[in-house]
């Protein structure tokens, strides 16, 4: 429907060209014909200017639709961000409560298995007993329902292959002069008898064997054992330490071989004396030793006494840092006192600290000392240090220990010290586990009699045999 507005105009066109014409007809004197040809032709340019002033108009209002429709696609484009900002956030909320929740079921799954571990500790135990019950009475005590929930853990089965673990024989107390030790014990290197004795550190509460410490012990002529606090100061004396360092360190690096093999988790401390850190030609040896197994030293803790670290020289402390550079760790031993700066030790590479259980337990200690030794884990443990406490005979140690947050153990009553064979060949035996009785000083034979024949397994035995499962 042609607009109101457009009819007008085109009146007044009209209008307009007839009123010229008539003028220049009426006015000018010019002919009919004349005024009418320049009536229409004032007509014509009219229309002509309408229709272009009409087409700019229509114009310039279809680019103001089109600057509307650009700022409206904008705010569009904006809202659509916004959303997908919002559903990229819903997203991630949604994937880290998927991921808490993972981590939380995994810890459970993780918790679940350690408590059917420690049930068929459980059950492993009240069927021995139930055994040694069933086999007939025996010269030992038998261990009270509380001892047995603390007892050890045996190491995995896969270590416990690699580990040979012949019957212990006696240590000798013989008395002998220095010089006629002495010549023992160049005998004993020159004759290849300087045994290697692995004693368990294992984890507390749950009792894992986690590291071995490696313990050196002479063979005399007579087949006598010397222990080596015994020797190792006449040793030292004579200037013989550092071929014993170098004899026990190679034991260590085919044990740990041989262990890591089936279990890469697990660890052995290795004793070095002062005296092969000192010497520029032992530390020499030991050095170009320790390199050649650099792949070894997460995995090889060299233990020092708290006596060396206290008196490092200038030489001792860049041979020292040159062990650390290389990737190896190192233990304290041998503490007397609780004076510990944990920051100084973590700078030069000590990772573990070994404290006889007596001197943590000690009340005394809380006295001479900057810190309560409840609150010594955590201080070492801000710093990467691991608190080891060693020396732990008896079960209320360990229940006291807990207290202190320890979190490993090493003592008779977990395990002593067992021996090696020579070559560090593989063996079947299995650590044997140290019970009550061996702690309250029991003899073995007759549990090694009530074990040799196998006993008929009746009642909780036979329960406790389908919990652990066969063999």
């Amino acid at each position: 429907m042609i607009r109101i507005s457009t009819i007008f105009i085109a009146i007044c066109m009209v209008l307009v060209a007839v009123s010229l014409g008539f003028v220049l007809y009426s006015v000018a004197g010019i002919s009919g014909s004349e005024s009418a040809i320049v009536a229409l032709t004032a007509l014509t340019f009219l229309i002509l200017y309408n229709a272009v002033s009409m087409r700019l108009r229509d114009r310039s209002d279809v680019g103001s639709q089109i600057a509307d429709l650009s700022r409206g696609t904008a705010d569009l484009a904006r809202q659509v961000a916004e959303f997908g900002r919002r559903l990229a956030a819903i997203e991630g909320r949604v994937a880290s409560a998927n991921s808490t929740s993972s981590d939380r079921m995994q810890a459970m799954v993780g918790e679940i298995n350690e408590l059917g571990g420690l049930v068929k500790q459980l059950a492993a135990s009240v069927a021995h007993h139930e055994d040694l019950l069933a086999a007939g009475p025996v010269t030992q005590t038998i261990a009270s329902p509380r001892d047995d929930l603390w007892q050890p853990a045996a190491p995995p089965p896969a270590v416990a292959a690699a580990i040979p673990q012949p019957p212990a024989a006696p240590v000798a107390a013989v008395p002998r002069s220095q010089a006629q030790l002495l010549g023992a014990i160049k005998s004993a290197i020159e004759e290849n008898r300087l045994d290697v004795y692995l004693q368990p550190m294992v984890t507390l509460p749950q009792r894992k064997v986690r590291y071995y410490e490696a313990v050196i012990r002479l063979r005399d002529e007579q087949g006598r054992i010397v222990a080596a606090e015994d020797f190792i100061g006449v040793a030292e004396a004579g200037g013989l330490i550092g071929r014993i360092d170098h004899m026990v360190m190679l034991r260590c690096v085919q044990v740990l071989r041989r262990l890591m093999v089936r279990n890469k988790d697990v660890g052995v401390f290795c004793n070095v004396s002062a005296a092969t850190l000192a010497g520029p030609a032992s530390f020499t040896q030991c050095l170009d030793f320790l390199e050649a197994n650099r792949a070894l030293a997460p995995s090889l803790v060299l233990e020092f006494k708290q006596a060396t670290f206290r008196n490092l020289g200038p030489a001792e402390s860049e041979n020292l840092a040159a062990l650390a550079q290389r990737g190896y760790r190192f233990s304290i031993d041998h503490v007397s006192d609780l004076r510990i700066e944990p920051r100084e030790l973590a700078d030069r590479g000590v990772r573990f600290i070994k404290v006889p259980a007596a001197l943590l337990l000690d009340a005394k200690q809380a006295a001479t000392t900057d810190i309560h030794p409840s609150d010594l884990s955590d201080l070492l443990g801000r710093f990467g240090i691991d608190l080891i406490a060693e020396r732990i005979e008896g079960e209320r140690a360990v229940v006291d220990l807990l207290d202190y947050d320890v979190r490993f153990g090493q003592g008779f009553l977990f395990a002593p010290p067992r021996p090696l064979r020579p070559e560090g060949a593989s063996a079947t035996a299995e650590a044997p586990q140290t019970t009550s009785q061996d702690l309250n000083g029991a003899s073995n034979s007759a549990t090694a009699s009530s074990t040799a024949t196998p006993p008929r397994t009746t009642g909780n035995a036979a329960l406790a045999r389908r919990v652990v499962g066969p063999g």
